[in-house]
């Protein structure tokens, strides 16, 4: 079991950057695959992006693509995203999650542990 806490998020205008960070507890941190997931109001949880425990691969949503970066420290059991040059469209509460497949990993489904988010709230 892991236990997972996010931190980093907060307001900032347009084109600013913010790293969002994930701490984990718990044993085996580097057998999960680990996921960002976010929701704005009204709307349904959507993914971010990945990172495979097999071989540290990471897949991103299209529309945060070449802006966030995802990365991730085992020695730390922690993973980091790098959010860059924000858009008020990225304001919403991100989730960190955990997972033990490689599969997938774009489906909330998927996850058997979740954070308890962090807001990030973008202005124009």
């Amino acid at each position: 079991q892991v236990q997972l806490v996010e931190s980093g998020g907060g307001l900032v205008q347009a084109g600013d950057s913010l790293r969002l960070s994930c701490a984990a507890s718990g044993r085996a941190f580097s057998s999960y695959s680990m996921g960002w997931f976010r929701q704005a109001p009204g709307q349904e949880r959507e993914f971010v992006a990945h990172i495979s425990w097999r071989d540290g691969r990471t897949y991103y949503a299209d529309s945060v693509k070449g802006r966030f970066t995802l990365s991730r420290d085992n020695a730390k059991n922690a993973v980091y995203l790098q959010m860059n040059s924000l858009k008020p469209d990225d304001t919403a509460v991100y989730y960190c999650a955990a997972s033990r497949t490689t599969f997938g990993l774009e489906l909330s489904d998927e996850y058997g542990y979740w954070g308890q988010g962090t807001q990030v709230t973008v202005s124009s």
